[in-house]
């Protein structure tokens, strides 16, 4: 039964907080005495003390969207359910757990600085700017994927029925009524409280309401391709990158936070009580090949699974946003790991929407979305709301998360490309923002359909290898102030063997076919593998010196 790997699961990370996270929370020495940051500067703006249990909120939306959601799909549907939910387990715990929690008390303990200004100041300058090159490439193939995503779902077919159209008009709506939001929290003072009594509700009204708009404009988003979709959500990027916070990505944030915990509740329920089998086979595997296309479970599970298990996207926002508003230092346990096993629940939850597929199941042949979304009308029909309804609710929801996770990414791509060369003017802003998308443009326009599939094992394979180098820098730090820093060494020395063996496995076909006719997703595969793996093995040498240095 579902119900059961679901609780053994849940259990599990709950026994793993209880011991682990205060085992490592006693090697930090967690300070409760010790001024943070967020109390010394207290702005008022960025710097503004926030208890945990809403900090932890904040955080959670932040860091969980659509990642735990499609890697882990992917990874059930090619290798079987059970790797991918040992892989979350164990990662959650001894490795995405130890990389938020300690990339958070390490940014708190740096005067809330970001992750690349620890690398600078406890590494080397030539470091420094590596590593931001590098977050910024990571940043690009999130939104490369996300956005390819989102265009798959606004072109959703499903029991004949083309769902996508409907989505499509229902999110157009849902980011109006965000900003209509934000208008009246921020110019005309209205009360929060009075807002999400007026707003929650219009937008379930806006889910009900999209597959019943005119004919003649669902005809019309209909016709829109692909292709297309991806060029309109980059333009959405850039003005959400550029214009007030307040205006968009606060108040959606807001919004789409809600259907987030609506969507996990719905899903914890309806795996638990709706007496759900499972169906799908736990091990999908020729020897260690996937029998679904054949790719190797080593390495490929753990660049495949990235959010669910481990994110080195978390460590962007934990020392972005977070560790500004961080009270006292032990509530970064709570925040850093608590939220970090949240997520990988969320991947579990996930993973359960193909448990109970057969196999055989045309649904199989879909994408993580619908996937997804086809769960979760099944256990909305359990409280006879019909798939008509349940599906678009889903779908909404899913891209809900997706626009989160766009909005974050090409802001922060922007701050850190704005970093790189010096640009502080709205002028550079705007370039900054122009450039970070043109990437995402040009790979969309030459990939063929689908792209994001393309895409995935890059943005895998770039997020984990954020991970292994921000593990890596927390190791240089905690060894120079006297930790143990073993805690984050091992699982940096693993994350590393996979995703570099990965990027090898990425660029071969590359590299044999080299000087010969290709397709356009051999090529990009070769050169961003190249690329990653350049500034990867560089970045690790200027560690090794630091270490000999510190040593010496």
């Amino acid at each position: 039964m579902i119900v059961t790997v679901v609780l053994v699961a849940m259990i599990v990370f709950i026994l793993a907080y209880r011991f682990y996270s205060r085992y490592m929370a006693m090697d930090f020495e967690l300070n409760d005495e010790a001024v943070t940051p967020a109390v010394e500067i207290n702005d008022g703006v960025d710097y503004v003390p926030a208890k945990p249990s809403l900090l932890i909120g904040q955080h959670f939306s932040a860091i969980a969207g659509a990642g735990p959601i499609v890697g882990t799909i992917l990874a059930a549907m090619w290798f079987g359910w059970l790797p991918a939910i040992l892989w979350i387990i164990l990662g959650s715990i001894f490795i995405g757990g130890v990389h938020d929690f300690s990339s958070l008390i390490a940014s708190v303990r740096h005067r809330a600085s970001s992750i690349g200004e620890i690398v600078r100041e406890n590494m080397s300058p030539t470091a420094h700017k590596l590593f931001l090159i590098f977050m910024w490439m990571c940043l690009i193939y999130v939104i490369i994927a996300f956005t390819d995503i989102t265009a798959q779902t606004f072109k959703t077919v499903a029991e004949n029925t083309a769902y996508g159209p409907a989505v499509a008009a229902s999110s157009i709506l849902y980011l109006l009524a965000g900003m209509t939001m934000g208008v009246l929290l921020y110019k005309f003072r209205l009360n929060l409280t009075i807002a999400t009594a007026i707003f929650l509700p219009l937008v379930l009204l806006i889910v009900w309401a999209g597959p019943r708009l005119p004919e003649g404009v669902l005809s019309w988003l209909g016709a829109i391709s692909v292709k297309e979709w991806d060029v309109f959500l980059l333009i959405y990027c850039f003005i959400a990158s550029i214009i007030p916070m307040w205006l968009l990505l606060q108040p959606r944030g807001y919004l789409g936070g809600w259907l987030l915990y609506l969507t996990i509740i719905i899903c914890f329920i309806g795996a638990v009580f709706g007496g759900f089998t499972i169906e799908y086979p736990a091990l999908n595997l020729d020897g260690f090949k996937s029998s679904v296309n054949g790719k190797m479970l080593f390495p490929i599970l753990f660049i495949t699974i990235a959010c669910g298990a481990c994110s080195g996207f978390h460590s962007i926002v934990s020392s972005g946003t977070t560790s500004k508003q961080i009270r006292k230092e032990s509530d970064t346990r709570i925040v850093g790991y608590g939220a970090m096993l949240l997520e990988g629940f969320v991947a579990i939850l996930a993973i359960a929407t193909v448990m109970m597929l057969p196999i055989g199941s045309p649904m199989l042949k879909t994408d993580p979305n619908l996937i997804y979304a086809n769960g979760i009308a099944k256990y909305l029909g359990l409280l006879g709301i019909g798939f008509n309804v349940a599906f678009p609710f889903a779908l909404l929801a899913f891209s809900t998360f997706v626009y989160d996770t766009l909005d974050v990414s090409t802001r922060l791509g922007r701050y850190i490309f704005q970093e790189i060369f010096g640009l502080t003017s709205r002028a550079g802003a705007a370039l900054a923002t122009l450039v970070t998308l043109l990437i995402p443009l040009a790979f969309l326009m030459l990939t063929r359909e689908k792209g994001y599939l393309v895409a995935w094992p890059i943005f895998g394979t770039s997020n984990q290898l954020l991970a292994s180098l921000t593990l890596l820098a927390v190791s240089v730090w905690m060894k120079k102030t006297g930790k143990n820093a073993w805690i984050a060494l091992v699982p940096t020395v693993f994350m590393l063997v996979m995703t570099l063996w990965s990027l090898v496995l990425q660029m071969t076909p590359f590299i044999k076919n080299f000087g010969q006719p290709v397709t356009p997703d051999v090529v990009i595969s070769g050169v961003f593998g190249a690329i990653l793996l350049v500034l990867s093995v560089w970045l690790v040498i200027e560690s090794a010196k630091t270490l000999a240095a510190r040593r010496a």
